[in-house]
């Protein structure tokens, strides 16, 4: 008998990841791993809680000020030794310019957030059967990272006290930095390795290049976490090697979702079932399940042809 597909605008794809369920073993561990369409409720309270327990775990790791500073040092002579210590150069050149610097300051503030959350609502509504996977990569890229903050605390470049570099905040009285000015009790000042700003950035850019149709939208989600970069060492919130830390604690979330899911997020089935068919006593043809992805827009799945 045929199996059960889905016809969407990308071609042909299977209704149920059978690979991913027949490996993930029987009863409630199958369903845990089986891809689902998302509720809303409580993707909105799984999120608001998740950045909750994030920032308060974050702001709990104590801020070891000599320990950060040293280490900070330490970076900072092997970034020389590498020949690649040219944060202090990027970040006077660019406060150089008031405008540019203003701009990458509100940037560095405020992106962070909204285009994580724009990327997890468009996920929601267009590709449910991916939602779940992408975000654990998230979650677990941001959980690890957490470890990194408890065993390696590092002083941010503009807090270094031995170098020139410039506090871009403080030098043009911006909101940018919830570690600067009047928000500095706010949050740990020695939490820059690994950066969030680039394992954020990193996996909205690879989301949206990886799902997103239009060409130009593409390019986007590439320039995305490339911009974050200079953003982040132009107002000297990080090292270059802060963002390598961000890159390995992604590489590990989406380590995590290939173990659980048995694929690549952007690898399994765009459009979850809401319910499944039946076969028909002595037809010889499966019905396949109709996808509730039919809001927004999305295609019906295709019956099968009758099996053998």
């Amino acid at each position: 008998m045929g199996d059960a597909t889905v016809t969407t605008r990308e071609g042909p794809e299977e209704a149920v990841p059978h690979s991913v369920a027949e490996r993930a073993g029987p009863g409630l561990l199958r369903r845990l791993r089986t891809p689902r369409r998302p509720r809303l409720w409580f993707e909105i309270l799984l999120i608001a809680v998740s950045y909750w327990t994030y920032s308060l775990i974050r702001n709990a790791v104590p801020e070891q000020r000599a320990e950060a500073l040293r280490n900070a040092d330490w970076l900072w002579r092997l970034e020389h030794s590498l020949g690649i210590a040219v944060e202090e150069s990027v970040n006077h050149a660019v406060n150089g310019a008031t405008w540019l610097i203003v701009g990458m300051n509100y940037y560095y503030a405020t992106l962070h957030f909204v285009v994580t959350l724009a990327v997890l609502v468009w996920l929601y509504r267009r590709h449910s059967g991916r939602y779940a996977a992408t975000r654990l990569v998230l979650f677990a890229t941001t959980g690890v990272a957490l470890v990194g903050y408890y065993l390696y605390p590092l002083a941010p470049p503009r807090l270094m006290t031995n170098t020139g570099f410039i506090d871009t905040v403080l030098a043009h009285d911006t909101w940018g930095s919830m570690a600067s000015g009047d928000l500095k009790n706010m949050s740990n000042q020695y939490a820059a390795m690994p950066s969030m700003h680039i394992g954020w950035s990193v996996w909205s850019g690879l989301t949206i290049f990886a799902l997103a149709r239009t060409p130009w939208v593409k390019v986007l989600g590439l320039l995305y976490p490339a911009a974050t970069l200079v953003v982040i060492v132009a107002t000297a919130n990080h090292f270059w090697l802060d963002a390598v830390g961000g890159l390995i604690c992604l590489a590990f979330g989406y380590g995590v979702a290939r173990l659980w899911y048995g694929a690549l997020p952007y690898r399994l089935p765009r459009v979850v079932p809401a319910r499944t068919g039946a076969v028909s006593p002595g037809a010889g043809v499966r019905q396949v399940p109709v996808a509730a992805a039919e809001e927004e827009n999305e295609p019906v799945p295709a019956r099968t042809s009758p099996g053998p």
